[in-house]
């Protein structure tokens, strides 16, 4: 593990109170940056998260939670509640989200320099933190690599337009950007993928990652686009897939060894055939998560299980 590169999350913890037919009330650890330093901590990458956690029930459980997996939890001590959002899920396992959240981080240094930093979701739009995610981005991509997932919560975005600059500033930050066909067409209202994918990558990523549900993935670099199935799975629920998915494609450009010192310069000479295996692995974690109730993505070993098409294990 010593010459993986160190993975710097900046993001949200987010108690996720899950609400089924039939069932009684669940709450998982969950917000998306929390999810995705979870993935990768799961796949033996070194992670760690700065977040907002409060000194309550629902922080104890999301820090046990991110410690299981090996992550490194830093925290600005501002004694804010732990986030929570109410997971609504219907008959097919398809969720919906009502949030109760605050969101502020104080100026935190890194207790090491990381190689690469990804952020996005609510951390990235939301004030007063995400003026200070943005700052720590800009100072960080000087010397690591950068992704970002805007991951749009409608409830939490404002102002369309004001949440749309901000998620270009974000993006023109970013080396990797991954979003859902969900997000592009809340944030790009009638606009293809194909263009805003093209309007990014103008801007300053090296590649831009879509994210379509049982409809596949589709990566675009300049001048060539390449798509990939989902991996066929019976879906228990979606909550945590598109995190699963980024977990799993940062552990696969991180394996490539296109993360971290060089990363930026690797990324621009990205061939397809190893961003089709980038994306095959980003699927396969997304499948892994969906076949279990809840943000569990996989460890290294459901990963590899995933890719070959072997039975989802279900969790404990």
């Amino acid at each position: 593990m010593l010459d993986r590169p160190a993975l710097l999350v900046i993001g949200e913890c987010v108690a996720d109170i899950v609400r089924e037919p039939g069932a009684a009330d669940r709450v998982h650890a969950g917000g998306s940056p929390a999810n995705v330093a979870y993935g990768l901590a799961r796949l033996g990458r070194s992670t760690t998260l700065l977040t907002q956690l409060g000194q309550d029930a629902n922080g104890r459980l999301i820090r046990d939670h991110l410690a299981s997996a090996g992550v490194r939890v830093r925290t600005d001590g501002c004694g804010a509640p732990t986030p929570s959002a109410a997971v609504t899920l219907d008959d097919a396992g398809r969720a919906t989200y009502t949030f109760e959240i605050t969101w502020s981080l104080a100026p935190v240094t890194p207790e090491r320099p990381a190689q690469h930093v990804h952020t996005g979701s609510i951390a990235a739009v939301v004030e007063p933190g995400a003026g200070t995610v943005l700052a720590a981005v800009e100072a960080l991509r000087a010397s690591a690599t950068v992704s970002f997932d805007p991951n749009v919560r409608p409830e939490l975005m404002g102002d369309r337009a004001e949440a749309v600059r901000r998620v270009e500033r974000c993006v023109a930050l970013s080396d990797v950007v991954k979003a859902s066909d969900e997000d592009l067409a809340w944030l790009y209202p009638g606009q293809a993928p194909e263009k805003t994918a093209e309007l990014w990558l103008r801007s300053g990523p090296a590649v831009v990652l879509v994210t379509r549900g049982a409809e596949g993935a589709l990566a675009f670099l300049p001048g060539a686009t390449l798509r990939v199935d989902a991996v066929p799975v019976r879906v228990v629920d979606t909550v945590g897939a598109g995190d699963a998915f980024m977990s799993g494609t940062l552990h696969a450009l991180a394996a490539h060894g296109l993360l971290g010192e060089g990363g930026r310069a690797r990324l621009r000479s990205l061939d397809t055939g190893t961003l089709g295996d980038v994306l095959r692995h980003g699927s396969a974690s997304a499948a892994v998560t969906v076949a279990r109730a809840g943000a569990l993505p996989p460890d290294e070993e459901e990963l590899a299980a995933g890719l070959t098409g072997a039975p989802v294990p279900r969790a404990a």
